[in-house]
C-alpha cells in the first residue's frame, strides 16, 4: 500500500507501541498512518521474551500494567485476535536481604491498587515453580493476572484492528525527513513521497532518535543488545509461572513444547556500535542455571535470537510531546516492558492527541524528569 497524501495523525514504527496508538487513534474515529520501514513487528518487538505483567514497585507502572493486563485479557473482543495470552503469573525470586522488605512494601502498593499479587514462602514457590532452584530463596512474591502473550500476534492484532477501522498501514518506507514552520510540524517526508500532517507520533523503539534529530530535538534513548535462548521439546510441568531470579536477571517461562529463557549482562554497553554478548553469555545464564534452573542443564540449548531493545536513562518510559515542537509526541518503552505496556500506551497517547486527560498522570514519563528520577531496581528485569 502506498503512502496517502495528508493524514490527521501519522504514527512511525510499526512495533507493538505504533501499532497500538494507530488502533487507539482510529477507533476514535481519528484518520491516522502507520509507517514502518521494514515489517511489522519486526524490530524490538519480536524480540520480546513475551512477559507481561504489572507487579512493580510505584504507582504509575502500576496502573499502567493493570490497565495493559486488562487489555489483553479482553484481546479477543477488542480488536479481536488471539495472541496466545497465558496467565500462569510472574514468581520473583528474593535471595539478598535487603530486596526482601523492599518487594513487601510493593506488594502492599500493589494491593492498594487492586492488584491481587502476594508474598509467599519459599516453600509455597517451589510448589508454584517445579523447576526453580530454591538454594538461597529467602522469599518470593507472585501475582495470578500477570503471563505471557503472542508480541507478533499482538502487533499483528492491533494492526488489523486499526485497518479495520479506516487507518492506513504501509510497510517498507522509511521516513527521510520533517517539515516544520514555525516550531509546528507540516509533513513527513517518506521513500514514497510526502505526507501532509499536523501532528506526528514518534513509536520507532531504538531508532526514535533519529526522527526526534529530523525535527531538531534530542530524545535519550539508548539501543543494547540482549540474548533470549530456548530450548527443545522437555517434559516439563503442566503449568508454571514465568520465574525471575531477581538478583541475577535470569528468567525463564514456557515456550511450545520447551522453555524460553534469557539473562540480561550487565556489563554489555548500549549502542549500536557496542560489540554483542560474547560467546561466554551462555556460560555465564550456566553458572546461574546450575542454582536457579538445574533442568536446563538436561534439556540443551537449542537455539536462540538477539536484537536491539530501546532504554532511557531511568530504565522507564518516554511518552510526552517533543520540547518546543507542538503535535509532535513520543512514545517508546524500556526494554520488555514496551510490549507489557504496550495497550495502555496506545490509550494514553490517543488521549494526548487527542487533548484529552489520560487515566494516569504520564507528567512522570517526559523527558525532563532525568534531572529528578533514578532507575527503579525492578526495571532491570523482564
Amino acid at each position: 500500500m502506498s503512502v496517502p497524501a495528508r493524514a490527521e495523525v501519522v504514527v512511525v514504527g510499526g512495533g507493538i507501541t505504533g501499532t497500538s496508538i494507530a488502533f487507539h487513534l482510529a477507533e476514535a474515529g481519528v484518520e491516522v498512518c502507520l509507517l514502518e520501514r521494514s515489517e511489522l513487528a519486526s524490530g524490538s518487538t519480536s524480540r520480546a521474551a513475551g512477559g507481561i505483567r504489572a507487579q512493580f514497585s510505584d504507582p504509575l507502572n502500576i496502573l499502567l500494567g493493570l490497565r495493559s493486563l486488562e487489555a489483553f485479557a479482553r484481546f479477543g473482543e477488542r480488536p479481536g485476535a488471539e495472541i496466545d495470552l497465558d496467565q500462569v503469573g510472574y514468581l520473583f525470586l528474593l535471595d539478598r536481604p535487603e530486596d526482601v522488605p523492599v518487594f513487601e512494601r510493593s506488594v502492599a502498593l500493589q494491593n492498594e491498587l487492586g492488584l491481587p499479587s502476594r508474598v509467599m514462602t519459599v516453600e509455597d514457590a517451589g510448589q508454584l515453580s517445579p523447576l526453580a532452584g530454591l538454594e538461597g530463596v529467602l522469599a518470593a512474591t507472585f501475582c495470578p493476572l500477570d503471563g505471557t502473550a503472542n508480541p507478533e500476534a499482538v502487533v499483528q492484532g492491533y494492526a488489523g484492528g486499526a485497518r479495520r477501522h479506516g487507518a492506513t498501514v504501509v510497510t517498507g518506507c522509511a521516513v527521510t525527513g520533517v517539515e516544520l514552520d514555525a516550531d509546528e510540524i507540516r509533513a513527513l517526508r517518506t521513500e514514497q513521497g510526502p505526507i501532509e500532517t499536523g501532528t506526528l507520533v514518534c513509536a520507532a523503539g531504538v531508532w526514535s532518535p533519529e526522527l526526534a534529530r529530523m525535527a531538531g530535538f534530542d530524545l535519550p534513548v539508548e539501543p543494547v543488545f540482549r540474548e533470549v535462548g530456548f530450548t527443545g521439546p522437555a517434559e516439563l510441568p503442566e503449568c508454571f509461572p514465568l520465574t525471575v531470579d531477581f538478583s541475577t536477571g535470569l528468567y525463564f517461562h514456557r515456550e511450545g513444547p520447551g522453555l524460553l529463557f534469557g539473562m540480561a549482562d550487565p556489563d554489555q554497553p548500549p549502542g549500536f556500535d557496542a560489540p554483542a554478548p560474547e560467546p561466554g553469555w551462555l556460560e555465564k545464564v550456566v553458572e546461574v542455571a546450575e542454582r536457579r534452573l538445574p533442568r536446563l542443564l538436561d534439556m540443551g540449548v537449542a537455539g536462540g535470537w538477539r536484537g536491539y531493545y530501546d532504554m532511557s536513562p531511568d530504565h522507564n518510559a518516554l511518552v510526552g510531546e517533543a520540547p518546543g515542537i507542538a503535535r509532535f509526541l513520543y512514545a517508546t518503552g524500556f526494554s520488555g516492558h514496551g510490549f507489557l505496556q504496550g495497550p495502555a500506551i496506545g490509550e494514553i497517547v490517543r488521549d494526548l492527541v487527542l487533548e484529552r486527560e489520560p487515566f494516569v498522570d504520564v507528567s512522570p514519563l517526559t523527558v525532563e524528569r532525568f534531572e529528578r528520577s533514578a532507575p527503579r531496581p525492578e526495571h532491570n528485569v523482564i
